[in-house]
Parts: C-alpha cells; structure tokens; sequence
C-alpha cells in the first residue's frame, strides 16, 4: 500500500497518478477528513476498469499499517518567500508524523516532499532513526527538470537531447546545477556556455517556482511526477538513477547533513551513492549548500 500524508494539490496529484497507472491501493490522510475522503472520491473514478486496486481517505494514521511506501507531503503552512520561512512549525509537523510512522508501519520505504525538504530529511530521519538509505527527500530531481527546461529554452533544443542535467545540494536557493557533467547532443554543454549564461541559468533554476507563482499560485504537477517515478521504482522492483536528499556520512565530504546527491534506488529505497565528478567551482558551491543547510538544522 502506498500512504500519502496530505491530500493537497500535491498529494492529490501524486495520489492520481498512482491509482490512474494502478500501482498499489492507496491511502490518502488528512488532518482535515473530509478533504481526504473528498479527494479519495474523486480519484477513484480515475482507476482503470482493469485494475484491482482502490483508493480511500481518513485522518486516521493507524491505517498507514502494512504501507510499503509512505509520501509525506504535509505542510502547516504555505511559504510565501523562502522554503524556511515556516522552519520551526514544519520541524515540530514533522516530528509528530515520524512518530506516528515509527509507530504503525516501522518497515516502510519513506520519501519525504515538504519544505524546507533537506531539513526535513535530517530530523525524520534522525528522529525514527531509519536506515538513511530509507529515507529520501525527493526534489533535486525536480531541480534537474527545470534544470533541462532552461537549458532546452536556451538553445532551442528537445529536452530529450539532453543528458546528465543534475542538481545537488540544497532544494532552495544554495542549490548547485552541475554544468560540468551534462551534454547537449553529445557536447558539453559547459563549451556551449559563458560565465554570464551559466549564471544565468542558475539563477533561473533556483528561481524557478518564484518565476512559476507570479502566473499561478502553487506548483505541483512536476513534483508531483518526480516523487511518482520513484515510487514505481520502489513498487516495481526497477532501479532509477536521480538526485535525492538523504543524511550523508561522509560522501562528498559532508557528514550530519541531508542534502541532494546522485543515487540509484529500487524496492530497498537508496541502493546506491553514486560518486560523480566536480568542476572546483560546483565542489566549492556544494560545500557552501551543505553549510547552509546544516545552518538552518543548527537553527532548530
């Protein structure tokens, strides 16, 4: 079974595509009941006639037992300005969820989306105390499709021509897209960029969601597909290679932080760490996103 804590926009939609692509049965939950059983409803006609799956709402998080996957996408609060603005109430929401799964469904896969995301992974994890390879925050994955967004709108290419966009470190405005790694047909894109565009560009990608709020109030269709291929990688039983937030313990040389960094996953969550190479530049700005983050875990 696959839980989802939260039924807004982004838990719906998260919800949608699993029942729709009928992965599992899942359970959606709210701290508002009829919210969650009101989507519940309205998901449901979205099964396919050929799936023997369902999908049911509650507030009761005793029925999050036997879940192979748990998605949190929970928020006290909206953010306005920053992802840490509502730091301390999303830490304290956080907490008291991760005792209810401790609780009730210890062996579960956990993938957390709420912001500030890396914060987030750190005190979920250091709070149930779970392998760390089962818990991730997924977002750097969707940093890298707004990544390639950019990089396809810059020089006026399929975003399928692209590979190796990736972005690491903090989901927030330390992030670090890593041009030294990525191609466009075949050629780095790093020969195709001056210092000004790759500025540029990277203000742009950490810009994005203020960008996506000036025309509408909140994103949620791309998370909302990263955070489902993920999931059908874990259900499935088939591996996927992304930028994910887990508790480090060491690699890149950060250590007692969560932050984005390459992975493989499959049914047993992060089966991987994958070690790629930096440009000095990208190495410096990883370790000032690792600070920051660990600053703002300080700051709890």
């Amino acid at each position: 079974m696959i839980s989802i804590i939260g039924s807004g926009r982004v838990g719906s939609s998260i919800a949608f595509l699993c029942v729709s692509n009928a992965l599992d049965d899942v359970l959606l939950i709210n701290r508002n009941k009829d919210k969650a059983i009101g989507e519940s409803l309205d998901i449901a006609n979205a099964i396919p006639s050929t799936s023997k799956f369902s999908i049911r709402g509650t507030d009761d998080y005793s029925k999050l037992v036997d879940s192979t996957v748990v998605v949190i996408a929970a928020s006290v609060e909206s953010y306005t300005t920053d992802r840490t603005e509502n730091i301390t109430s999303q830490v304290i929401m956080i907490k008291e969820i991760a005792e209810k799964i401790k609780h009730y469904c210890p062996s579960a896969i956990v993938l957390l989306i709420s912001n500030p995301l890396d914060v987030l992974t750190y005190f979920f994890q250091k709070e149930t105390g779970f392998s760390r390879y089962k818990v991730i925050g997924v977002a750097s994955s969707l940093d890298a499709s707004r990544f390639r967004y950019f990089i396809s709108e810059k020089f006026s290419v399929q975003q399928s021509s692209i590979t190796d966009a990736m972005v690491l470190g903090e989901h927030g405005d330390s992030m670090v897209p890593v041009f030294s790694n990525c191609f466009v047909d075949g050629i780095p894109l790093l020969s195709m960029l001056d210092d000004n565009q790759k500025n540029s560009i990277t203000n742009d990608v950490r810009n994005y969601w203020k960008i996506l709020r000036s025309h509408k109030s909140r994103s949620h269709f791309g998370i909302a597909k990263n955070t489902y291929d993920v999931i059908d990688s874990i259900t499935n039983a088939k591996e996927l290679s992304i930028s994910a937030s887990l508790v480090l313990e060491g690699e890149y040389g950060e250590s007692d932080v969560a932050m984005g960094v390459p992975v493989k996953i499959n049914q047993n969550g992060v089966i991987e760490i994958q070690k790629i190479e930096l440009d000095e530049f990208e190495q410096n700005s990883l370790k000032i996103s690792a600070q920051t983050i660990r600053n703002n875990i300080q700051s709890i």
